[in-house]
């Protein structure tokens, strides 16, 4: 097999610009899938680091109908009101449930105006479980305490000039103007790599609801259960409740109860299918390598029939004949491999670089051995495969003809 490898590696290098034409199918189709599919299961990771989940017992729970730009459940046709709230804490089930605002407010900061989303606190004792449910601590100064006004907590992101838009480090003690009223930032949370969470703004409810005019609407309710085990039954109560209270049938719902286990799960659907399909697409540069790679095995058998001829004449079977050009073909489709993986990792290294700049975030390139592996193999066993019909048509070749050429 050693002979093969040599006699192959020395027919490559007599026609190298028909070879390096040959590979740029099985090379492009490898670099593709290697980068697709790393690109594929970092962005993966990328989303679901964003949902930051800090407790799997929450519920939320989202009025749906006609929504206009902003928030999920704010500016809906049908919104979820305070009473819900007490009402859903009534549950047997469940632990506290806590009214959620969230609202694009105006900044004014350095002679700059931005317009950036703002997140309640609660103006009660349950500021402290929301920290909890957040999982959430300051790298400078405090958190918000209960009742405290004229008060904000920043994200990482909004203290960073580059992506704040307000061309200067925002620190501990600056004044901010929102929505024309004057705030001090108190605190600067400390980054997770989540883009929710370092780009959070936290208010005290009342004022958010003053600045914004919300009278008795909730935008989203946050429910704690008393335990992970009672999370799927006390999400069937808070449905059953709320059709009562909103007067609607099953199935024809207009609000939307969840869990992280839930939300994660219907994402990482719809990302597989996502790279099943990116997959598919850069498989098809591998058929037209595999069919490059045929063709031109073909042709280099008839070529080399003399050549084919003469090894038979003094003894060659039939069996190295064949070995002969499939190994030819296999290299070939392994070296086209090869450098498809070395391309296909920069591709990656670039494009995690380029998402991690963009989102403010600091994730790695997902590539495992065997990818890699598995693309070695499956780049050798392509181009192995498309050599096999040239490869018998040499083995076949009647040596007397083959000499006359």
């Amino acid at each position: 097999m050693k002979t093969y490898f040599i006699l192959a590696s020395k027919n490559l290098k007599r026609r190298k610009l028909r070879s390096w034409l040959t590979l740029i199918g099985i090379f492009i189709g490898i670099a593709a899938v290697i980068s697709l599919i790393s690109l594929g299961n970092t962005l993966k990771a990328t989303i679901n680091s964003q949902f930051d989940i800090g407790s799997l017992d929450i519920i939320s729970v989202r009025a749906g109908g006609i929504s206009g730009l902003g928030p999920a459940g704010a500016s809906v046709s049908n919104p979820l009101l305070e009473d819900d709230v007490k009402a859903i804490e009534r549950i047997g089930s469940v632990k506290y449930a806590i009214s959620k605002y969230t609202r694009t407010m105006k900044m004014e900061f350095n002679d700059k105006v931005v317009f950036l989303g703002v997140t309640s606190l609660p103006d009660s004792r349950r500021i402290n479980d929301v920290y909890e449910e957040l999982d959430i601590i300051t790298e400078y100064g405090r958190l918000l305490k209960e009742g405290e006004e004229d008060r904000i907590v920043i994200g990482k992101n909004i203290a960073d000039k580059i992506r704040n838009g307000l061309e200067k480090d925002l620190k501990v003690g600056d004044r901010i103007l929102i929505n024309e009223q004057e705030f001090r930032i108190v605190g600067i949370l400390e980054g997770k790599g989540s883009f929710r969470t370092d780009n959070l703004i936290l208010m005290n409810e009342k004022q958010l609801k003053e600045l914004n005019e919300i009278a008795n609407e909730v935008d989203l309710i946050s429910v704690k259960v008393r335990s992970l085990e009672q999370v799927d039954f006390a999400k069937e109560e808070i449905e059953k409740l709320m059709r009562v209270r909103r007067n609607v049938k099953e199935g024809e719902e207009d609000f939307e109860v969840s869990t992280p286990e839930a939300t994660l799960a219907t994402v990482n659907q719809i990302l597989l299918g996502i790279q099943i399909f990116i997959v598919i697409i850069a498989s098809i540069s591998i058929v037209v390598g595999a069919i490059g790679i045929a063709n031109t095995m073909t042709t280099s058998v008839l070529e080399r029939r003399k050549e084919i001829g003469t090894m038979k004449a003094i003894g060659a079977r039939n069996k190295n004949i064949f070995y002969q050009f499939f190994v030819e073909a296999g290299l070939l489709g392994l070296i086209g491999g090869i450098l498809g993986i070395i391309l296909g990792i920069g591709i990656s290294y670039l494009g995690t670089f380029s998402l991690n700049n963009f989102l403010g975030i600091n994730t790695k390139p997902s590539i495992g051995f065997a990818l890699i592996f598995f693309s070695l193999i499956g780049s050798f066993l392509i181009g192995a495969i498309s050599g096999i019909i040239p490869a018998m048509k040499a083995a076949n070749e009647n040596p007397v003809e083959a000499i006359r050429g």
